[in-house]
């Protein structure tokens, strides 16, 4: 496996390593996160068509992109991977032609072969698919055969439309699924929030999909309400510094949920990703420290069950904690880098929801809030 990094600016491709360069020609995949007006209005698509003739083309748009240990906005980082014992299938579908997000995940992955298939990677619509469901979906027919990854697509910090595209200019509504084939491919995956919680265990009860309405019996947004103290009069800003922690089942870890939206007049609240109804929940809050932390533990995670420094690794991390992170952002991406070292290339962008088991022998879960990171190499 070699991995050429290239970052897209001012109509630009420009390299940013010099060792273990892909073969433009052999290149099998590019994998290209960038800001949305760049990859929707510039030539992006068809420069790397044209600089990787062979390639399938993956682009996504993003909340910020990440290459080596850097964090730009409206630009696109890439990667053009040269695989040598490993092949690829990429498939799409798009939300439109199903009912729900969770018949499209199982549409995607009816498009996969799992003869001697080693991962997928999912890149999808960020705004009109239904992360949760997406994910209920994949893993039905999945069923814990092989680790799965990925990532929502973002639009900075507007939350009003995301573009995916396989082979072809990015438009909304796309979910696109890269399985990996070849007992020569070695993957693996960690991801971590680094949130404190505070206050009791509570039980959900009204909610519909990712909409919260009542927590025992109170309406949740005055409950969250009295959480926030003088942060309240600040919502729906402040509602990114204080996520909730939601487990389906009492033996879950908690899976990170992030508000989108509040409604006054119902006292409800809108997260990226499902709240069901009688799952236990708990508040979060921010802590600098420990973003950047979890960010350093996760790469650690990731490491420790590879026998050497792996070739590239895909970060995937969420527009909360860049807008929580703030000019500290590059911190949680600077601590991967170090963590891995430089024999590492990283690619990556911010999301609107990150795909990744908890462990090695559990299924994928959609997070919020979360540094999700994924390394690709091959033996």
């Amino acid at each position: 496996m070699q991995t050429t990094l290239l970052s897209y600016n001012d109509n630009k491709l420009q390299r940013q390593n010099e060792t273990s360069l892909a073969n433009p020609a052999k290149s099998q995949l590019v994998l290209g996160f960038g800001g949305k007006d760049v990859i929707n209005t510039q030539p992006v698509y068809e420069e790397l068509k044209s600089s990787f003739p062979e390639a399938h083309i993956v682009l996504c748009s993003t909340a910020g992109e990440i290459i080596n240990n850097r964090v730009n906005d409206n630009s696109v980082s890439i990667a053009a991977i040269e695989l040598e014992k490993t092949s690829i299938q990429p498939v799409t579908v798009n939300i439109r032609d199903y009912d729900n997000s969770y018949e499209a995940g199982k549409a995607l992955i009816r498009l996969i072969s799992f003869s001697n298939l080693s991962y997928i990677l999912i890149i999808s619509d960020g705004s009109h698919v239904n992360g949760s469901e997406l994910i209920r979906g994949i893993n039905e027919l999945v069923n814990n055969r092989v680790p799965v990854t990925g990532g929502l697509a973002g639009d900075g910090t507007n939350f009003q439309s995301t573009l995916v595209g396989l082979n072809e200019k990015p438009s909304s509504g796309n979910i696109v699924a890269i399985p990996f084939y070849g007992k020569h491919f070695v993957v693996s995956h960690a991801s971590m929030g680094g949130w404190e919680i505070f206050g009791p265990e509570r039980t959900v009860t009204k909610s519909v999909a990712n909409q919260l309405f009542e927590i025992e019996g109170q309406k949740a947004l005055d409950l969250y309400k009295t959480y926030l103290g003088p942060y309240a009069d600040e919502l729906p800003g402040s509602a990114l510094l204080f996520p909730l922690g939601v487990k389906e089942h009492e033996e879950d870890a908690p899976i990170v949920r992030t508000i989108l939206s509040i409604d006054q007049e119902t006292g409800s609240m809108v997260f990226a990703g499902d709240v069901p109804n009688g799952s236990k929940v708990r508040f979060m809050k921010a802590n600098f420290d420990k973003l950047v932390d979890a960010a350093t533990h996760a790469a650690g995670l990731a490491f420790q069950k590879l026998p050497g420094a792996p070739q590239l690794a895909l970060l995937i991390s969420c527009v909360g904690r860049k807008v929580i992170l703030g000019k500290r952002t590059e911190e949680e991406v600077e601590a991967v880098a170090d963590t891995f070292g430089s024999q590492t290339l990283l690619t990556g962008f911010y999301s609107y929801g990150e795909i990744s088991p908890f462990n090695d022998q559990a299924k994928c879960e959609l997070h919020n809030q979360t540094m999700t990171i994924t390394t690709f190499d091959e033996i």
